[in-house]
């Protein structure tokens, strides 16, 4: 199958590109290399690579600067997806986009399915939310995954800028009543193989929105001394918990994002495992290439 990934430079973008290269052909594009929210750009761009199937990772992923940058993040998060759906669409190419759990309030008690209730509570939040309905309007055939607190050795992630601050700090302070999972981006890139394991017709029969996530809640706090703890670094780094409240930020992040990924399970038979599972696998490979 052929393959086009946006976004290729970013964090997600380059963990699929090493998962599905040895079995497609995979052309990715940076940043820098397709401005997704010009869409004479777009159209020109997929006419001349002609993939199967289109794979957006490109986003505008800043969440505090959004709340001062509006129109930045909807060019980005919301004209983009519009462009390469109505691109995609027009070319017979099935475009699948990744989006946020920040698309809800963090007001719910259990896991958000699928079907639950949206009302983002930031700009970038409104901007993923509307590139899900842009992107649903042009092309009825596509796939939406919905992601939470992603990480790598890519990029710039939360889990990253502990490990910075751990080996600069003796003392961190992290909130601890926020609750999500963490998800490796190799195991996301990991199911996709598994959903491209299809043909393009079946990928349209089962056209739509997915939730995609690793299991077991935590707090970023918790998250936060399971990295120090993997690393061993726990015996120099003490993490101590802090309210949302007591660590101000510009944009309203939710208090509670937990997706219930079992429609993708039932839908292509694969469950991302437990996320302490996958942290332990990107410790390792970051000693490795060290």
């Amino acid at each position: 199958m052929k393959l086009l990934i946006t976004g290729g430079g970013g964090q997600l973008g380059l963990a699929l590109a090493r998962r599905l290269s040895p079995r497609h052909e995979v052309t990715t594009l940076a940043r820098g290399q397709l401005d997704i929210s010009d869409a004479k750009t777009c159209r020109e761009t997929l006419e001349a690579v002609r993939p199967d199937v289109l794979l957006n990772c490109a986003a505008y992923t800043a969440v505090d600067r959004a709340e001062t940058y509006r129109d930045a993040a909807f060019a980005i998060n919301a004209d983009g997806p519009r462009n390469l759906g109505r691109a995609c669409g027009e070319l017979g190419i099935f475009p699948i986009h990744f989006s946020t759990d920040y698309v809800f309030d963090g007001t719910a008690t259990k896991p958000y399915a699928e079907d639950a209730a949206t009302n983002p509570t930031s700009v970038y939040g409104e901007s993923k939310l509307a590139g899900e309905i842009a992107l649903a309007d042009a092309n009825p055939a596509h796939f939406i995954f919905r992601l939470s607190w992603v990480y790598s050795n890519d990029g710039a992630n939360f889990y990253k800028t502990m490990l910075r601050l751990g080996g600069e700090r003796t003392q961190l302070r992290v909130v601890a009543d926020q609750i999500g999972v963490p998800n490796y981006t190799a195991d996301i890139a990991a199911s996709i193989a598994l959903v491209l394991e299809r043909n393009t017709a079946e990928l349209v029969s089962c056209s739509g929105l997915y939730h995609l996530s690793s299991a077991g809640p935590t707090s970023w706090c918790d998250f936060a001394r399971a990295i120090f703890d993997g690393a061993q670094m726990s015996d120099r780094v003490a993490v101590g918990a802090i309210s949302t409240s007591e660590y101000k930020t510009a944009a309203v992040r939710p208090a509670y994002s937990v997706l219930d990924a079992r429609r993708f399970a039932a839908t292509f038979g694969g469950t991302i495992p437990d996320w302490r599972d996958g942290l332990q696998r990107c410790l390792a490979e970051r000693t490795m290439s060290a």
